[in-house]
């Protein structure tokens, strides 16, 4: 029988909360979220999104089928996973299942963290923790040794770096075949938004954040700027090449992080979330129809609806809060959303949306 290790969580007030240790017992830094998603950590941990947040799990029981074998589509893209590694900074559950059992799983949820050199603990009462992130915000913290006193702890805060140079792709990869090709910028894309690109027919040439797509060898017929992490006002070497596309009359389409760097190249500004949208249950309405869907999730800045510049509508708004959840342009070819329309985990209500996006092209 294994040692049963303590580890503790402390936020940048004070507050400790002591549990046990599964995965990689190290300390860990980042900022506290909570995702009140049900299944999908596979899917969900991977998402670039949540790079260098702790991550609560707001549903108690986890770990209990376990983590499967990496597998990869007839295009070559990863297909049980969003990114190829852990992106979350740690992992907060009140119950981890040591034991698991799927058909696919061929490790332990716990194996898998400490593969990838990322803590988790368990015991933690996340009901009280969570309703803490809910009143206060969201906070920085640190998963340390239950020995460290938080006055020795220097919390550091990732939205004050540019996360995205962090995630993204190194080189241009090209996956699919088509008569058009869409240029994804990836600022940390999910694995299924290329795919769901792909499988309509599309020929998409993934580059880095920082590629110069207004002069590049590839000839292309839209751009399209996928999800990420962290402030979008970190990556504003983007933001003016989006903005000098839209000045060519070039169309331009996004999602999560992409809905926020083409307001702000719109002229728009964005604002950081008190707590944050992260889950597979929000509900948002489309503005134009008036129908309501349940989307998958994962942001913690907005876009600010009073900036949001003549010519440019609110496509979707957030049922719970009313936020923006998608921008339109009246009578150009830009469109973009706030919440993930490709799932992964979560419901497939707005996949739609992907053929609403890539007819602009």
């Amino acid at each position: 029988m294994s040692e049963i290790k303590k580890i503790k969580l402390v936020l940048e007030d004070g507050t400790e909360y002591v549990g046990e240790s599964f995965g990689a017992f190290c300390d860990s830094y980042g900022e506290v979220v909570f995702s009140t998603g049900m299944v999908g950590y596979p899917e969900g941990i991977t998402d670039p999104s949540f790079k260098k947040q702790i991550l609560i799990s707001t549903y108690p029981l986890i770990g209990n089928y376990g983590v499967p074998d990496v597998k990869h589509d007839e295009n070559g893209i990863i297909s049980n996973f969003e990114s190829d590694e852990i992106q979350i900074a740690g992992l907060i559950v009140t119950d981890y299942s040591k034991e698991y059992n799927h058909h696919e799983a061929t490790k332990s949820l716990s194996d898998w963290l400490n593969e990838h050199d990322v803590p988790g603990i368990t015991g933690i009462d996340t009901r009280s923790l969570t309703k803490k992130i809910r009143e206060k915000g969201a906070m920085l913290g640190a998963i340390v040794t239950e020995d460290r006193k938080p006055r020795d702890i220097k919390f550091q805060d990732p939205n004050k770096e540019n996360l995205v140079s962090m995630v993204t792709t190194r080189e241009p990869k090209i996956y699919g075949s088509g008569d058009k090709t869409v240029m994804l910028i990836d600022c940390g894309a999910k694995l299924n938004i290329i795919r769901n690109i792909v499988n309509r027919g599309f020929r998409v040439v993934v580059v880095p954040w920082d590629y110069d797509f207004l002069n590049s060898e590839h000839e292309y017929d839209g751009i399209f700027i996928s999800n990420g992490p962290g402030d979008p006002a970190m990556v504003k070497t983007l933001i003016d090449r989006i903005k000098k596309a839209m000045e060519q009359k070039i169309p331009v389409v996004g999602i999560c992080l992409g809905n926020q760097l083409l307001a702000l190249a719109a002229g728009a500004k964005t604002y950081k979330l008190k707590y944050g949208h992260r889950s597979q249950n929000q509900p948002c309405i489309d503005l134009e129809t008036g129908r309501c869907y349940l989307t998958t999730q994962n942001h913690g800045f907005n876009i600010d609806r009073k900036s949001i510049p003549k010519g440019w509508n609110v496509w979707f708004e957030n049922a719970n809060d009313e936020t923006v959840e998608g921008i339109k342009h009246e009578s150009l070819p830009y469109a973009s959303v706030q919440f993930h329309p490709e799932s992964f985990p979560g419901p497939t209500d707005t996949n739609y949306i992907f053929d609403e996006l890539l007819k602009l092209l």
